[in-house]
């Protein structure tokens, strides 16, 4: 009988003992997707029914697209990049079709991508005719020794590799116009929701990889080849296995001062802290130094952070536990 009752404490033991070491098992997740569609004013009395429906469509289209692809087995580095483009032919948002205009009434567009496997990383910047950015952020990553292309250059390199590349009327949108016009007209301080309209994805897949990638058609009246953190690498867009994955939207210039994506995954790498802290200690930096937007994130686990100090911000997630939602207003 003491010798039956031996093996049996020893494994009830080493049962209770593994979710005490190791309490989140039960909250991995095979795989997830978080995307966003830009921070800023977005107010639910500026909303009608059926534009707040317009909104919910595309984000539930995107985010179906993505988790179908990680659901039956696909990369998290696909699934970014195919949610993205959903997006990105969206009138709705500020990133390919929906780009916003510059202050020669142009649209430049910009892209990055990120591979948390290895940290392989493509982006491009400044691009006026490539009909989706971030597949051509893919393609320099995948098939270039460099990480960042820029404008000419940059749709050049797209052509070889046998991209789509449209008019620069394909950009255009009416409402998009209209505003830089109001702008123009204006000629004052861009407001709060000028600054923001990004779109982004990050993803876990089955295999434990995790990806990010963002894009943007940056602020509106921009001048002098201004380029966002959308492109750059920690910026805007990070991925790592070992911390998280993330895509930020907002004012770019306080973005890049930060660092804002590769803080994140630094302050979990050094600090050892969960991706909720440190998403919470970033916004905190960015709101101090007076910046305003959004980030999306995941761990290695599956864990979603959907972080803003603005009043709302496109969003929307689902993961291999049936959880999901879709989400505007903060």
């Amino acid at each position: 009988m003491k010798k039956a009752i031996l093996p049996l404490f020893i494994i009830i033991t080493l049962i209770v003992s593994s979710f005490i070491l190791y309490p989140d098992v039960e909250n991995k997740s095979d795989y997830a997707i978080v995307i966003h569609g830009g921070a800023g004013t977005i107010l639910r009395k500026n909303f009608t029914p059926e534009k707040e429906t317009q909104y919910k469509k595309v984000l539930q289209e995107a985010l179906q697209i993505g988790d179908s692809i990680l659901r039956n087995g696909g990369s998290s580095l696909d699934a970014v990049e195919k949610t993205i483009r959903i997006l990105e032919n969206s009138p709705l948002f500020n990133a390919g079709k929906g780009a916003v205009f510059t202050n020669s009434g142009k649209n430049e567009l910009d892209a990055s991508i990120m591979w948390g496997k290895d940290l392989n990383a493509g982006a491009v910047a400044g691009v006026d005719d490539i009909k989706n950015p971030i597949s051509a952020a893919r393609e320099v990553m995948e098939n270039s020794e460099h990480v960042m292309l820029s404008g000419h250059g940059a749709s050049e390199f797209a052509k070889m590799q046998g991209l789509e590349i449209v008019d620069q009327s394909y950009f255009f949108t009416q409402n998009r116009w209209d505003h830089l016009q109001e702008i123009l007209k204006k000629e004052k301080e861009m407001t709060p929701e000028d600054h923001h309209g990004t779109v982004g994805c990050v993803a876990l897949d089955k295999d434990g990889n995790l990806a990010a990638g963002t894009s943007t058609g940056g602020m509106t009246n921009k001048r002098f080849g201004r380029i966002g953190d959308s492109p750059i690498i920690g910026a805007g867009t990070y991925a790592n296995n070992a911390s998280c994955a993330i895509s930020c939207t907002g004012h770019g210039e306080f973005f890049i001062r930060l660092g804002v994506a590769k803080d994140i995954s630094s302050m979990m790498e050094y600090q050892n802290i969960s991706l909720e802290e440190a998403s919470n200690k970033v916004i905190d930096k960015l709101t101090k130094i007076g910046g305003t937007g959004g980030i999306i994130g995941l761990d290695k686990n599956g864990n979603i952070v959907m972080k803003m100090n603005t009043d709302g911000m496109y969003r929307a997630y689902s993961n291999s536990k049936g959880e999901t939602e879709v989400l505007i207003y903060k």
